[in-house]
């Protein structure tokens, strides 16, 4: 949507025709609207409020200070320091030009009179404690302007006027709040989903039902060689996850869980079943093939984890699982701890 931005040009006008002038131009070239109402005869209360109406709805302020102080009202402020100390109450952007030299100003457009020069230096002052550019002519301050201005819009962007052929239509407007609303919805679902169980998940095993796992292993049985042995282990499937989720954070592949598995068979059972037999004649147990795919199928039915998409290297063939939201959930309210 292209937008075009309204400044406000103050200054005093007879001495300073040539250089409003090339403000002005400068201002069209940017495709900004200029709005001066120093041009008219600021003399009376009715033509202030039209004057502040004005810099009100100007995006941004433009001082151009030459030799003179200019037309005062009742208590001897000039207009032009009226305009720019409203501009400035009403947190309007705030550009100002003064002078590099001001002793090269033409006699003709510098204060004569004494207290007019006194209050200009004093409105100086003012001007110099925020932003401020100095100019040596007319082309010149045409210039400071036009670079000055561009990068006040980007510092400092305002609101700005569009035409209103531009502007949404009431179907547009009606369209964007639908889909807002769509938006918020799917994100109170995407927020359920990675702190709730998914629909239908209630009938299955978990927490503490207990699943009883097959494990088979080998003992050295001397001359009849080695001898294959089976056995269960009893656990929940709380306590499962509890092992297993950890290395889902980062994702983990099929025999780092298996590994992982059958460390735990052996941890459980190495004080009895396993108790008194040798390192050397024992081949340490392994999860069954088919009770490994039961505990993948059913923390993935639990909506716990996930297969991952991540691209890998072609020689990687390994299938690697991640936790969901809401197994990363269980997960955290497993293993972190209390006080």
């Amino acid at each position: 949507m292209e937008k075009k931005y309204q400044a406000f040009v103050s200054s005093t006008y007879q001495d300073l025709l040539e250089e409003r002038q090339e403000v002005m131009q400068a201002l069209l070239e940017l495709d900004c609207i200029p709005v001066g109402m120093e041009l008219f005869p600021a003399a009376d209360d009715d033509q202030w409020t039209l004057i502040k109406g004005l810099i009100d709805d100007c995006d941004y302020y433009i001082l151009i200070v030459g030799g003179r102080y200019g037309s005062t009202n009742k208590d001897g402020k000039s207009y032009t320091q009226m305009e720019y100390e409203y501009a400035l109450s009403k947190g309007i952007p705030v550009i100002s030009f003064l002078p590099k030299d001001a002793d090269s100003i033409a006699l003709g457009k510098t204060e004569k009179d004494p207290d007019g020069i006194k209050k200009l230096e004093e409105f100086k002052k003012l001007v110099q404690q925020k932003m401020c550019r100095y100019w040596t002519n007319a082309s010149d301050l045409g210039s400071q302007v036009s670079r000055s201005l561009v990068k006040l819009i980007k510092s400092n962007p305002r609101p700005g006027w569009v035409k209103a052929d531009q502007l949404p239509s009431e179907n547009a407007t009606q369209e964007l709040l639908e889909l807002r609303e769509k938006v918020l919805i799917l994100e109170k679902q995407l927020n359920k989903s990675n702190t709730e169980a998914p629909s239908g998940s209630e009938k299955l095993m978990q927490g503490e039902d207990i699943f009883k796992m097959n494990y088979n292993y080998e003992v050295w049985a001397g001359y009849d060689g080695w001898k294959a042995k089976s056995g269960i282990l009893e656990l929940s499937w709380d306590r499962l996850f509890f092992l297993l989720s950890p290395l889902m954070v980062d994702e983990a592949n099929e025999p780092t869980l298996k590994n992982s598995i059958n460390e735990l068979i052996y941890e459980q059972k190495k004080d009895n079943e396993f108790k008194g037999i040798p390192k050397g004649d024992l081949h340490r147990p392994k999860i069954t093939d088919s009770d490994f795919q039961t505990v993948k199928v059913q923390f993935r039915a639990l909506g716990l984890i996930e297969k991952s998409d991540r691209k890998r290297s072609i020689k990687d063939t390994e299938t690697y699982w991640a936790l969901t939201p809401y197994g990363d959930h269980i997960m955290v309210n497993l293993r972190a701890l209390r006080k």
